[in-house]
């Protein structure tokens, strides 16, 4: 096939770019070159997708198979892109979010859903927010209408080369050794999809021509929070004392879920549906996830690989990772 990525040098997209090139495709990739370089073997056009003339200069002369837009987070700027690309392209991947859900956290989804209310022709620039990924969407379906489009709505990515940063901060949190802090229920179960097999089932889905919505993130029931933790313990070598503390302790002591301990949340009802995505039927059409354990340690590789982080880790604006002195105080009052 003959495929074209936005995006493509970053996590997600860069996860696209490699399995697609791996299975033999042409892949152009379009981005402003600020994320990280193109893989060897694309065609790397630059520019901006919020310019109308990037767009142009982009299509003109080329045509692909199919496109993957992995990096969408504005309507405008979806709109724009599905409308320059329609008359070029006979498909149109986007990936979304379990965040376009009204329901999501507080209830379980699947793909029948109610989306957030966004319409597709959102006004640019608009502040970050949950709702945007649905005005995506709608962008997206009109341009392209639902048989040439495809909706993956995933769950929380992690693997190589995540750009957020919540498994990396808690793999070089835990190679410090010593006591560490760990949040809530130990058996709380978990939903990670690794971005390679997000990938692969993306890629699995245009080859055969599908379209349609998916939620795309592993099973429930997978993976638990002490899995995971353990396992970083395990691929670091460090020996780290993993020490629980409950979810009323942690809220009692202000303790910001999701942001200071990465990919805790506390158990109130309306968080009570994060870990519960719906994910049969991407399931029944092929997705395979690899095991929580070699993500991790595939990761850890990577972390090595590229040394310490150029910036702090964050969600957004928002750093992550608890405070030493804070995470002192809480490990002193557990005992």
């Amino acid at each position: 096939m003959n495929l074209l990525v936005i995006g493509g040098s970053s996590f997600l997209g860069r996860a696209y770019v490699s399995e697609a090139l791996r299975r033999g495709h042409r892949v152009t990739t379009f981005n402003r070159g600020l994320s990280g370089p193109d893989q060897p073997g694309v065609e790397a056009v630059r520019g901006d997708r919020n310019s109308p003339e990037d767009l142009v200069r982009l299509v003109e002369g080329r045509r692909w198979d199919a496109v993957v837009d992995s990096a969408g987070q504005q309507p405008y700027s979806v709109a724009l892109a599905t409308r320059t690309l329609r008359d070029h392209t006979d498909h149109y991947t986007f990936v979304s979010s379990v965040h376009a859900f009204t329901d999501w956290p507080a209830l379980p989804v699947d793909e029948n859903s109610a989306t957030q209310p966004c319409p597709a022709d959102t006004p640019a620039d608009q502040p970050p927010g949950n709702h945007l990924k649905a005005g995506c969407e709608r962008a997206v379906l009109e341009a392209f209408g639902p048989e040439r489009s495809l909706i993956l709505n995933c769950g929380l990515l992690i693997g190589p080369y995540e750009n957020v940063g919540r498994l990396p901060w808690w793999l070089e949190r835990i190679a410090e050794g010593g006591r560490v802090l760990a949040g809530g229920d130990p058996e709380r179960e978990l939903q990670l999809i690794d971005a390679r097999d997000f990938a692969a089932f993306g890629l699995d889905l245009l080859e055969r021509g599908d379209a349609g919505r998916y939620v795309t993130t592993a099973l429930p029931g997978t993976s638990t929070m002490r899995e995971m933790l353990e396992a970083c313990v395990a691929v670091t070598g460090s020996g780290a004392e993993l020490v629980w503390a409950p979810d009323e302790l942690l809220t009692k002591a202000e303790v910001s879920p999701w942001t200071e301990l990465p990919l805790w949340s506390t158990s109130v009802p309306e968080w009570s549906g994060i870990w519960s995505a719906d994910s049969g039927k991407a399931a029944a059409a092929g997705l395979r996830t690899r095991p929580l354990a070699d993500t991790v340690a595939d990761t850890w590789a990577w972390i090595q690989q590229r040394g310490p982080a150029a910036t702090p880790y964050r969600q957004g604006t928002t750093p992550l990772g608890i405070d030493r002195a804070k995470e002192q105080r809480l490990l002193a009052e557990l005992g």
